[in-house]
C-alpha cells in the first residue's frame, strides 16, 4: 500500500462511522451470531431427520460453542495483525459456504464438523463490533458500539423466533439455506460499505499475540472487573433464557416453540433501549451506568419469579433483565476498548472468553435447578449471579474511591 492510500485511510478512520455505516455493522453483527442460535429450535426436527437419539443431537449445539469458543481464541485476535475488512468479507464468504453444508448435510458426520466450522466462523462479529471501535471517534465509540451490540442482542433474541417460523414453512434445512443466501448478500453490502484501512502496524506474530491476551488481563484491574461482570451478567442472561422453554413449553402454558421465541422480541426492547448505554459511557459516566444496571438486574428477577403467578410480570421482568445486561455489556467494552487501542481484537476475543463461559455456568445451572426446585430454583440460582455481580461491582467502586481520597489526601501533603 503507498504511502497517499495509508494517509488516505487514517483519514477516512478518523472521520469516524455513519449512522447508515454502523447500522450495516450491526446488521452484519445480528446475522453473524443468529447462526449460533438457530438450532435451538430444530433439535427434534433434526433428530428425526438423521435417525439421532436425543443425546446425540445435542452436540449440535455443543459443538457450534466449541467452534465459537476456538474462534475467540485463534481467529478474533487476527483482527490485531491483518485488514480486518479482508478478514471480515473472507469469514462472511467461508460462512456461507459453511451454512449450505449443513443444510444439504447427508450424514451425522457432514452436520457435525459443518455446525462446528460455523461455528468458528461465527466469531466474525466479535471481529464487526473490534473494527468499528476502532473506526469510531473517541467522541462516538460508546455509542457506536453499543448500536453494533443492540444488534448483535437482536441477532440472539430474534433466531429463536425467525428459525420456527422459516422451519413451520419449509423444515429446519430452509433455515440454514436461507441464512446462507442472506450471508452472501450481507458480503457484498459489506464490500461496498466497509471503509478501506490500512493493515494494523504490529510488530507481534501471531503466538505472540495469543500469548498477551491473558497478560493484558492479569495486569489490568480494570480488564479483570469488566471480565467478570460479563461473565456474571452473561450466566443470570443463560440461567434465563435456557430455563424458559421447561416451564412454557409443559401445563399449563403447553406453547409451542414458535410461540415461546416470540419471549425473545419482547426482550429486545431491553436489548434496544441498552444502546443508549454507550452515549453515558462516551460522556463519563460508565461507572453509574453500570451500578444502576445491576440494581435493576438484580430486581428483574423478582418479577421473573412470578411466572406461575403472572405472565405480565414475566414480560416486564424480561424487558428489565435485558435492558440491564446489555447496557452493563455495552459499557463494559466501551471502557476495554480504551484502555488498549492497539490490541481491541486480542481484548474482545478475552472479553468474550468470559462471556462464552458464563453462558455455559448459566445453562449447566438453570437445567439442574430447575430439574431440582422448578422455576423457583432457576429464579435464585439467576438472582444469585446478579447479586454476587452487584456485590463485586459495588467493592471495586468502594476502593477506587477510597484509593482517590487516599491519592489526594498525599497531594495534599
Amino acid at each position: 500500500m503507498s504511502d497517499q492510500t495509508k494517509r488516505r485511510s487514517m483519514t477516512e478512520a478518523g472521520a469516524g462511522l455513519s449512522r447508515t455505516t454502523t447500522l450495516v455493522f450491526a446488521l452484519a453483527a445480528g446475522l453473524s451470531v443468529a447462526n449460533i442460535y438457530f438450532a435451538q429450535p430444530l433439535l427434534d426436527s433434526m433428530a428425526q431427520d438423521f435417525g439421532l437419539r436425543p443425546a446425540s443431537i445435542g452436540l449440535i449445539v455443543m459443538l457450534t460453542q466449541v467452534g465459537y469458543g476456538l474462534g475467540l481464541i485463534f481467529l478474533v485476535p487476527l483482527g490485531d495483525l491483518v485488514d480486518r475488512r479482508r478478514l471480515i468479507l473472507a469469514q462472511g464468504l467461508l460462512s456461507a459456504l459453511a451454512l449450505l453444508a449443513v443444510a444439504t448435510a447427508r450424514t451425522e458426520a457432514i452436520l457435525f464438523a459443518s455446525m462446528a466450522t460455523m461455528g468458528v466462523l461465527a466469531v466474525s462479529v466479535q471481529v464487526l463490533v473490534s473494527y468499528a471501535a476502532t473506526l469510531a471517534t473517541p467522541a462516538q465509540r460508546g455509542k457506536t458500539v453499543g448500536m453494533v451490540t443492540s444488534g448483535v442482542v437482536i441477532g440472539i433474541l430474534g433466531a429463536r423466533f425467525a428459525a420456527g417460523i422459516l422451519a413451520d414453512l419449509g423444515g429446519w434445512r430452509s433455515v440454514y439455506l436461507t441464512s446462507a443466501a442472506l450471508t452472501l448478500a450481507m458480503v457484498g453490502l459489506l464490500l461496498r460499505v466497509l471503509p478501506r484501512q490500512a493493515a494494523p502496524d504490529s510488530a507481534e506474530g501471531y503466538l505472540a499475540t495469543l500469548r498477551s491476551i491473558p497478560i493484558l488481563f492479569l495486569h489490568d484491574r480494570i480488564l479483570r472487573l469488566r471480565g467478570i461482570l460479563a461473565l456474571l451478567i452473561f450466566a443470570a442472561f443463560s440461567t434465563f433464557w435456557t430455563a424458559l422453554v421447561l416451564p412454557l413449553s409443559a401445563a399449563p402454558f403447553h406453547y409451542s416453540h414458535s410461540q415461546i421465541g416470540l419471549f425473545g422480541l419482547v426482550g429486545m426492547a431491553g436489548a434496544i433501549a441498552a444502546g443508549s448505554a454507550g452515549r453515558f459511557a462516551d460522556r463519563g459516566f460508565g461507572a453509574w451506568t453500570t451500578g444502576i444496571s445491576l440494581v435493576l438486574l438484580l430486581a428483574s428477577w423478582g418479577l421473573i419469579a412470578l411466572l406461575p403467578v403472572s405472565l405480565p410480570a414475566l414480560l416486564i421482568g424480561v424487558v428489565l433483565l435485558d435492558l440491564a445486561v446489555q447496557a452493563v455489556h455495552v459499557t463494559n467494552q466501551s471502557i476495554i476498548f480504551e484502555r488498549h487501542p492497539q490490541a481491541r481484537s486480542r481484548l474482545v476475543g478475552g472479553y468474550m472468553a468470559f462471556y462464552s463461559l458464563g453462558s455455559a455456568i448459566g445453562a449447566i445451572g438453570a437445567t439442574t435447578a430447575f430439574a431440582h426446585s422448578g422455576w423457583a430454583g432457576v429464579s435464585a440460582l439467576g438472582a444469585a449471579f446478579s447479586a454476587l455481580a452487584l456485590i463485586i461491582w459495588t467493592a471495586a467502586a468502594w476502593s477506587g474511591s477510597q484509593s482517590r481520597q487516599e491519592n489526594l489526601r498525599c497531594k495534599a501533603d
